[in-house]
């Protein structure tokens, strides 16, 4: 059988525009085998030869001291193209990414090909605005909708933010979320617990009020019109 190999990315920068002159100051990337991450990760901090900008400083917080003596990208760069090779790169704002990165092979003066040559990639930003229309999709927000815990980020950081895409993504990408996407039907009431019943006697069955019947059935019949349900009514379609 064929494993499915996944690599999440982020990077971060000295600035926001590539063609300012801005470059990569670290990679970090996170492994998925079959949707699963694995220990398998890969992580640097690179020297970009020139100053970080105060703005991007705030972001990520790596300092021009703290990357001085950090190799360049042009010292990574096979391994970094033999790590991602093959895989599905998927990466959130993929273009900002992706345009650092093969601005970086440019810079390395080697005889190397743009990132979409070695590998897939896939943009999660893309897929987050066709899956929730209208609304905030930065990773943040989406760790939010998607429950995923983000308490400990005081600071961007691309193998941080990486695990983290990597936990939204499989969460955006199972199809679970979607099943009941549309449905207006109010929640059924729900029946409290009647105290005087023994909790030692577990054969004991509180049955459905009429209002709860008819609530649930109104939720089946909304469902029906959004996908195909074989247990309502024992229809086939």
């Amino acid at each position: 059988m064929t494993m499915t190999r996944q690599i999440i990315l982020d990077t971060e920068t000295t600035g926001l525009d590539v063609k300012q002159g801005h470059r990569l100051i670290e990679i970090g990337c996170v492994e998925l085998i079959d949707r699963k991450i694995t220990n398998n990760s890969y992580h640097c901090y690179l020297n970009p030869q020139r100053e970080v900008s105060p703005d991007a400083l705030a972001i990520h917080g790596i300092s021009n001291e703290f990357l001085h003596d950090k190799p360049y990208f042009s010292d990574i760069a096979s391994e970094f193209i033999n790590y991602v090779q093959g895989a599905e790169l998927i990466i959130h704002n993929a273009p900002f990414d992706v345009g650092f990165i093969n601005n970086e092979f440019k810079l390395a003066v080697q005889n190397v090909s743009p990132l979409a040559s070695y590998c897939r990639i896939v943009d999660t930003m893309v897929m987050a605005r066709r899956i929730n229309p209208g609304m905030r999709n930065s990773l943040d927000a989406l760790c939010k909708r998607y429950g995923v815990n983000n308490a400990h980020r005081e600071y961007h950081g691309a193998l941080l933010d990486a695990y983290l895409l990597a936990h939204v993504y499989l969460a955006m990408s199972s199809g679970q979320r979607n099943l009941f996407d549309g449905l207006t039907v109010a929640a059924p009431v729900v029946q409290q617990v009647r105290p005087d019943i023994d909790e030692q006697n577990l054969r004991v069955v509180i049955k459905a009020s009429d209002a709860e019947l008819l609530a649930h059935n109104a939720y089946l019949q909304e469902l029906k019109k959004h996908s195909k349900c074989l247990w309502i009514n024992g229809e086939d379609s």
